[in-house]
């Protein structure tokens, strides 16, 4: 199946995969490598992005009938977790993270749902998970651009625009993901029986799920902690 897909499509997703990690590397390093949080992201992601890459490539996600999905137990929920036990635990790390960093990786997003436009014209998503449907979070990566241009200018920090592009990112995010939940090929599928989400049981587009939504979820996250304890300082 994946075999059809158009080379290019793969090429553009798995370089917004190293940009949207590259990023988020970047931020890390502003932190420090002698902080606990730094070095354990630094190991764990690339880490983490191989070994989905392994298995998806095993055809692991491929058996479609397990509850809960194989995709959600084993690639989703570890990433969530520890996202968890980073917000609660990595307070410290979570401050030093460059603010500005952590809104300018949304512009991942615009890649992404370019992607998935061309994933649904080869019939491996449906067209609810794109822009052609219910799916806006492009807004969130053309907010994305204006937002890291003008929330910092002058040296000050526009906390107001910034909350209000988080949560307006969260909720868009929020909506795709669970569209992209219902339409899974799996028995909680509610959503798109006739083309149901499937590209994310391949390899390299495990990655979207299992690394750069989360990375997405994680900046958003980080960043709302920051502004509401000390407005971004």
């Amino acid at each position: 199946m994946m075999e059809q897909v158009p080379a290019y499509i793969s090429i553009v997703f798995l370089v917004t995969s190293f940009l949207t990690f590259g990023i988020l590397a970047y931020a890390i390093k502003s932190v420090g490598f002698n902080v606990f949080w730094s070095k354990l992201l630094l190991f764990v992601v690339p880490f983490w992005m191989l070994f989905q890459a392994v298995t998806a490539k095993s055809g692991f996600y491929l058996f479609t009938d397990t509850f809960p999905p194989r995709l959600a137990l084993f690639s989703v929920f570890p990433a969530v977790l520890l996202i968890a036990v980073c917000l609660l635990t990595g307070r410290d790390f979570i401050e030093r993270l460059p603010l500005k960093i952590l809104t300018g990786i949304h512009v991942v997003r615009i890649p992404v749902e370019l992607v998935l436009s061309w994933l649904y014209g080869q019939g491996l998503i449906p067209q609810v998970m794109t822009f052609h449907g219910w799916n806006f979070d492009i807004v969130s990566g053309i907010l994305a651009v204006i937002v890291t241009w003008s929330a910092f200018r002058g040296g000050r920090v526009n906390t107001k625009m910034l909350v209000a592009f988080n949560v307006v990112g969260l909720l868009l995010l929020a909506n795709i993901v669970t569209i992209a939940i219902l339409s899974l090929q799996s028995p909680i599928q509610k959503l798109a029986f006739d083309q149901p989400n499937r590209a994310v049981l391949y390899f390299p587009y495990i990655w979207l799920p299992a690394m750069i939504v989360p990375v997405v979820l994680f900046s958003h996250l980080a960043s709302l902690l920051k502004l509401f304890r000390n407005g971004g300082e």
